[in-house]
């Protein structure tokens, strides 16, 4: 098990961090570890009325006792991520549990610079932070789908997630790339409103396409996107086995379809959940990014800070 020590200088950080939540009014306090660690020393260095500490470290045995000092653990399962991912993970895992609210204010403290030293306070908008996303977190897919398509089916997704339809909420599930493959694991589940279309009234860029997208994710069935942006049929039924998937627990049917595809083609599964809204990137039959619905929609900006390396001596 991973241990980081409290020093004087953590402890200060501490402290320092629950100064800020009370002058700025955040509503919690997270601090993102790199292993275990002295749990009530953690909690006395932040004021008792900062109620809600959030303890996040990558392992759940890396978290053992925090509890038991009235701190909420996180586990993140992302070991040897970059810190960025780490922290916005940690952060959308949060409001996943239900630790957070979409909309709620988070000082988060963290090792920003050296590895297991806390060096770092961040002020984070938890409302502006989960929607704006980088392009690096799309390139890291390695996938043949390209940037421009993968933003427009996320952002389609995204606004499906927020918005509904007519005061419903909808689900959706869009299968990009790899068309060939996949077509061949699907059925029609009835019929597909987009037959007959021409390919330039079936192109995803299209800000008309994209409304009947909305109107027709309404009924059953996935809708099946070429890697350059095109939708090759909707209402299709993906029959594929799920028995090597393990998915979080709540997770409904298309889920499942959408990341079954993706572990048997080199094909993304987006896929929206109705009762939550929130989006999720499927590849190789994992989670890859979540998106948690917003009052807005998705910011793209780019994003070039290098986390620090534990294996390079500072």
């Amino acid at each position: 098990m991973a241990v980081q020590r409290l020093t004087k200088h953590s402890i200060t950080m501490l402290e320092a961090a629950g100064t800020l939540a009370i002058q700025t009014g955040a509503d919690a306090v997270l601090v993102l570890l790199e292993g275990a660690t002295d749990w009530e020393k953690l909690r006395q260095s932040i004021p008792p009325m900062i109620e809600q500490v959030i303890v996040a470290a990558d392992l759940s045995e890396d978290l053992d006792g925090a509890e038991a000092a009235g701190l909420m653990a996180l586990p993140l399962n992302k070991e040897k991520s970059p810190l960025l991912e780490r922290l916005q993970h940690a952060l959308l895992e949060a409001v996943a549990d239900g630790l957070l609210k979409g909309n709620c204010d988070v000082i988060a403290v963290y090792s920003g610079f050296e590895f297991q030293k806390m060096d770092s306070i961040s002020h984070i908008r938890l409302d502006d932070r989960l929607r704006r996303l980088t392009t690096r977190d799309l390139q890291r897919l390695e996938s043949s789908v390209s940037l421009k398509t993968l933003k427009t089916v996320i952002d389609l997704a995204s606004q499906i997630g927020r918005e509904g339809r007519e005061g419903k909420k909808v689900g959706a599930l869009f299968v990009v790339g790899d068309t060939r493959r996949v077509l061949q694991h699907c059925k029609d589940s009835g019929f597909d409103p987009l037959r007959g279309y021409s390919r330039k009234m079936r192109n995803l860029l299209d800000a008309k396409v994209r409304e009947d997208i909305k109107e027709i994710a309404q009924m059953d069935g996935a809708f099946v996107i070429s890697a350059d942006g095109y939708v090759e049929k909707s209402r299709q039924i993906i029959e594929v086995a799920h028995a090597n998937l393990t998915l979080s627990k709540g997770l409904g049917s298309r889920h499942w379809a959408g990341a079954a595809i993706s572990q048997i083609t080199k094909a993304l599964g987006i896929v929206v959940s109705q009762s939550t809204g929130t989006v999720r990137l499927f590849q190789n039959g994992d989670t890859v990014l979540r998106i948690e619905p917003m009052d807005h929609a998705v910011k793209w900006q780019e994003f070039n800070y290098e986390p620090p390396n534990p294996d390079v001596e500072p």
